[in-house]
Parts: structure tokens; C-alpha cells; sequence
């Protein structure tokens, strides 16, 4: 059980740097979107002790926080 959840963790951390490696075009509001759903679903995995209903949800509600709190406008 420990491997398993030290694999979870090793992929969900390889996951989001992948992630992170394609925001380079993106918009901030885009940007701060996939941010905001990677911390969600690190805190829902961490809170629930890695149930996967409580990651996704933390995934979903991070994702919105991000995209409401960034503007639309896209800087130059």
C-alpha cells in the first residue's frame, strides 16, 4: 500500500511539471486555470488521504478559483 501511494504521489508530481512545461503560450487566465487545478488536486488528494473523488474535486475547484480570479485580458 505504501508503494502504491508513493507511485500516486511520483506521478501526480511528473503530471504537473509536464503540465507546467506547456503553459508557455498559454494565456494567464488559461495559465492560472491549470495552476489553480494541479494545487486543487494536490490539496483534495492530500485532505482525503488520496481518494480520487476528493482529487478531481479539488482539481475542479482550483481550476475555477484560477480562471475567476485572472482577468481576461491578455498582457503585452
Amino acid at each position: 500500500m505504501t508503494t502504491l501511494k508513493t507511485l500516486t504521489k511520483a506521478s501526480l508530481i511528473g503530471v504537473t511539471l509536464v503540465t507546467f512545461a506547456g503553459c508557455a503560450d498559454m494565456s494567464p487566465k488559461q495559465r492560472n486555470t491549470a495552476i489553480g487545478a494541479g494545487v486543487g488536486a494536490v490539496g483534495g488528494a492530500v485532505l482525503t488521504g488520496g481518494d480520487a473523488l476528493g482529487t478531481l474535486g479539488g482539481a475542479a475547484i482550483g481550476g475555477v478559483i484560477g480562471n475567476v480570479t485572472t482577468d481576461n485580458h491578455r498582457r503585452k
